[in-house]
């Protein structure tokens, strides 16, 4: 791993809290905004009533959550390290809520992939000199039209002031406001350029799209996300995580590693049942009228991913070349 000295809930959530995400990603917000595929002039519409809520970690790091992308925040005198920013139109509102966190002013920002609820505020907060971070791919996908399968959608290269300007292969290590952040390139499992952070002395993990807390993932497979990466990366959080281990996920309440172990479950439970019927020679409509996450649905169901199109997806994740 590289290393850089950079210049000086849903854990335990109750019922209520659980209907209320699942409400917001079947049918309001997450629905709308939270897959990179909707268009800028929806997002700028449909965002304007979106608030940006503080979840406080302590030791000087929050969780904000507003549409999009949950944010990591490391505040304190070496100033704020973001990770993540969601979409353009609430970089206003995501640096309220950082004010009332810091008087420092946001310097850092790491961008866990290059979808557009992760990275569509970068333009702003590039042009006010924040130093952006990302995977080698994330910075490759952003200064290039991409196009989604999920969706048919084309997306234009993001202007240069929205690249990262440090890139990583494997990793890099973060020394910033009393914490050393490690952050760790996983193989492709959303897409091709995640990375994950760990908090090493404060016990907190940023997962980004690798872990969808309490509902069905969605796998950019246009993008080379696969179902195998997404395992692997669960195992790579639970690698780290012990009890009372915090984990911030790419969307849903903050979580812990009992959480996180249950959602890997449920991943190798759906994929090794998707393989079977592939090696048996299915189709894709078969597969997905077999209901393979059938004992799963209730739990993980509710959100913007329905059990067939996340099923669909499993399928084209095991039937594309590697």
């Amino acid at each position: 791993m590289n290393r850089i000295d950079v210049d000086r809930g849903w854990a335990r959530s109750g019922r209520r809290e659980r209907q209320r995400l699942r409400r917001a990603f079947a049918g309001g917000v997450g629905a709308l905004v939270g897959i990179a595929w909707v268009s800028t002039a929806s997002a700028q519409q449909d965002l304007s009533k979106v608030e940006v809520t503080t979840t406080d970690l302590g030791s000087g790091l929050a969780m904000l959550v507003g549409a999009g992308g949950n944010i990591g925040v490391s505040s304190g005198p070496d100033g704020v390290f973001l990770i993540d920013d969601q979409f353009a139109p609430l970089t206003e509102k995501i640096r309220r809520a950082v004010s009332n966190l810091s008087r420092e002013p946001i310097r850092f920002l790491l961008n866990t992939h290059w979808h557009g609820d992760h990275t569509g505020g970068n333009e702003n907060l590039g042009r006010s000199g924040v130093l952006i971070m990302g995977h080698h791919r994330v910075r490759a996908r952003l200064s290039r039209d991409q196009v989604m399968s999920a969706g048919d959608r084309k997306i234009p290269a993001s202007p240069e002031v929205a690249w990262p300007i440090v890139t990583f292969e494997e990793g890099v290590t973060l020394h910033l406001n009393g914490h050393t952040i490690e952050v760790l390139h996983v193989e492709p499992a959303h897409t091709d350029g995640d990375s994950i952070v760990r908090f090493v002395e404060a016990d907190v993990l940023h997962l980004g799209d690798t872990f969808f807390s309490g509902i069905y993932p969605f796998i950019d497979t246009s993008s080379g996300g696969r179902i195998d990466g997404m395992i692997a990366a669960a195992n790579r959080g639970l690698a780290f995580a012990g009890p009372e281990t915090r984990i911030i996920p790419g969307h849903g309440p903050l979580s812990s590693a009992e959480d996180l172990r249950k959602s890997r479950d449920m991943l190798v439970s759906v994929r090794d049942r998707v393989r079977n019927m592939v090696t048996r020679g299915l189709d894709r409509q078969a597969v997905v009228q077999a209901r393979p996450t059938r004992e799963f649905d209730v739990r993980y169901g509710g959100g913007f991913m329905n059990p067939d199109r996340f099923v669909g997806i499993v399928y084209d994740s095991l039937t594309m070349d590697p």
